[in-house]
């Protein structure tokens, strides 16, 4: 169902459409909807857990001096917030066995 490897909107639309029996419009609404959310949730600085599956982290970098490599140049790179994922167990697990 994906294409080239990447899952998208459409593919998880069209698996809701199929399993749950939605219309594919109101399939991609619920899609949309849900990251809407996640993204919502996350500009305000909250984490994302999704049970099974894994948390998408917000996580803070403070200032730090870093290195142009073409010209060895020493920069400062300014404090910045990060998102992270980290897959829950279950996830990890998955994963191994499928690999």
């Amino acid at each position: 169902m994906t294409n080239a490897g990447t899952l998208t909107r459409a593919d998880l639309a069209e698996s809701l459409h199929q399993e749950v029996g939605l219309s594919r419009s109101d399939s991609a609404d619920v899609v949309e909807q849900i990251l809407v959310e996640m993204c919502e949730a996350l500009s305000r600085g909250e984490n994302v857990k999704i049970s099974g599956f894994g948390t998408f982290v917000l996580r803070d970098k403070g200032e730090r001096i870093g290195r142009n490599p073409k010209t060895g140049v020493e920069v400062p790179i300014a404090p910045r917030r990060v998102l992270t994922f980290r897959a829950s167990q279950m996830m990890r697990d998955r994963i191994v066995a499928a690999g």
